[in-house]
């Protein structure tokens, strides 16, 4: 079983920037490679990053690519969300979720543990 707990939203200008946590607890959690999702109302949850806690490449949506970096703090069980040039169209609620399936980490489908969310809200 893994917990996951987000912090960090809250509401921002657009341009501007919002760090987001996950902090993980749990067993056998370096098997686990953990992604950050995203749902604004009516729409779908997305894809908007991911990292192993082993290291290697991380991976990102296109529309956050170089402005979003993924982190990890392995000796607190961690992973952080870094979020530069807000804009409006990406207030949503942020989810931390963990999956044992390292190569599928962009599809929501599965995984396996999910956090409650953290909502961002950026004004225009």
């Amino acid at each position: 079983q893994v917990q996951l707990v987000e912090s960090g939203g809250g509401l921002v200008q657009a341009g501007g920037s919002l760090r987001l946590s996950c902090a993980a607890s749990g067993r056998n959690l370096r098997d686990y490679a953990m992604g950050w999702f995203r749902q604004a109302p009516g729409k779908e949850r997305e894809f908007v990053a991911a990292a192993r806690w082993s290291g290697g490449v991380p991976d990102y949506a296109d529309s956050v690519a170089g402005r979003f970096t993924i982190s990890r703090d392995n000796a607190k069980n961690t992973v952080y969300l870094q979020m530069n040039s807000l804009r409006p169209e990406e207030t949503a609620v942020y989810y931390c979720a963990a999956t044992r399936m390292t190569s599928a980490v962009r599809k929501a489908g599965v995984m396996d543990y999910w956090g409650r969310g953290t909502l961002v809200t950026v004004s225009s």
